[in-house]
């Protein structure tokens, strides 16, 4: 097992988080590829978009799979303009590589925004550190444990 997954585990149980990780058969690098895999819905697939402040400062935002991030929106509710963090950014601050990006364990703590359309579900299917692990959780459960923010409908 990666570290990155084993990371996951590690905090899930420190927050007390109860999740199932997966190795899964296929790729489940973008939202498409992991609602298929998955045999889920698009929308049931929790994307981890990271972007960047101008000072360099990221912010997680926690999508619904078929969900696009305005970045207005964004903008708003960080309180200053961002834009997409670069691969080598992201993987130095949380520890992960893109395509693998879980919405915890990440190396540093970061200010966190989720999709409302999330709690729509019963449960949502996240990235557990690799572009071939997820993790099932109760959307309820991910907001509490990560403190997000939700985002405007």
């Amino acid at each position: 097992m990666s570290k990155s997954v084993e990371r996951v585990r590690q905090v899930a149980d420190d927050l007390g988080l109860e999740i199932v990780v997966l190795e899964m058969p296929a790729s489940t690098r973008t939202a498409e590829e992991a609602a298929a895999t998955c045999g889920v819905e698009l929308d049931q697939i929790v994307k981890s978009l990271i972007f960047a402040s101008v000072g360099g400062d990221l912010h997680l935002f926690l999508m619904a799979g078929g969900s696009r991030l305005d970045m207005k929106v964004a903008a708003k509710v960080a309180g200053v303009a961002l834009e997409r963090a670069d691969a080598d950014q992201v993987r130095s601050e949380t520890g992960f590589a893109i395509g693998g990006v879980a919405p915890i364990g990440h190396l540093s703590r970061l200010p966190t925004y989720m999709d409302p359309r999330l709690l729509d579900f019963d449960g949502v299917v996240a990235a557990a550190g690799t572009p071939r692990h997820v993790f099932t959780v109760s959307p309820k459960a991910l907001v509490e444990a990560t403190g997000a923010s939700l985002l405007p409908r």
